[in-house]
């Protein structure tokens, strides 16, 4: 499968440009920030294979090559452990939305580059996907706990709040657009074929995830955000009629 992972626009050739990375400190060198990151990894592996309910601690312990005492030293309990495993991989999709700069990109093609960059990171993701259908069926009830992650999504509304304000501003949007609308459309015409492409391939009779059908979605799902964005027509244009 073709996973995107750099914006794409089929309305011309200016892309937003990833934004200068922070200056990196120094690796850690102590055993034990290695430790931390290797439970998280196999915690990370465990609960989006088998869920909350399902995973186990001795298994991610024995995965990380590690114990149950560093497990609940590092992260308390289970619990502590899962949502931090949550708080991580939203943590990443939040990273990815915001390191790129849209300020000199025009607002639709920004739009639609923010839909390929959240496209090619569900692409790239699997993991996400499964911990986020796992805690849907749980009612977010760890989710519910974190206040990162609530703190982690408000600059992505804004950034497509500015994006929307300016298509406003130039005539090139429609008035009225709600950002988080916008931004749940955007990942359910991601998420949806991907999280559930087994079971539509098996109802449908073709295969969802194969490059081709894939890229054909990815191209009418630019087409139907560019519809929703647009103005449309007025009555006057579109009703007027030629005089002889």
């Amino acid at each position: 499968m073709t996973l995107a992972t750099e914006p794409t626009t089929p309305t011309g050739p200016t892309v937003a440009k990833r934004k200068p990375a922070a200056r990196k400190r120094a690796a850690p060198t102590r055993d034990a920030a290695r430790t931390r990151a290797k439970i998280l990894q196999a915690a990370t592996q465990e609960f989006s294979a088998k869920g909350y309910s399902g995973g186990r601690t001795e298994q991610i312990a024995r995965r990380a090559k590690s114990n149950i005492r560093m497990l609940y030293h590092y992260y308390g309990s289970k619990d502590g452990l899962y949502l931090g495993v949550l708080e991580e991989v939203l943590g990443q999709l939040r990273q990815h939305e915001l390191e790129w700069d849209f300020s000199k990109v025009a607002p639709l093609e920004g739009i639609v580059q923010m839909f390929d960059l959240i496209d090619g990171h569900f692409s790239a993701h699997p993991e996400l996907r499964n911990l986020l259908a796992f805690e849907n069926l749980n009612k977010a009830a760890h989710l519910k706990r974190s206040a990162r992650i609530p703190e982690m999504s408000s600059p992505v509304l804004k950034l497509i709040g500015s994006l929307l304000q300016r298509g406003e501003a130039a005539g090139t949007f429609r008035t009225g657009i709600d950002p988080l609308h916008l931004y749940v459309a955007m990942v359910s015409l991601s998420y949806y074929a991907k999280s559930h492409a087994h079971t539509l391939s098996r109802i449908f009779g073709r295969d969802l995830l194969a490059p081709d059908w894939q890229q054909a979605h990815n191209a009418q799902t630019h087409q139907m955000l560019i519809a929703y964005l647009t103005p449309s027509p007025s009555p006057s244009n579109t009703s007027r009629k030629k005089t002889p």
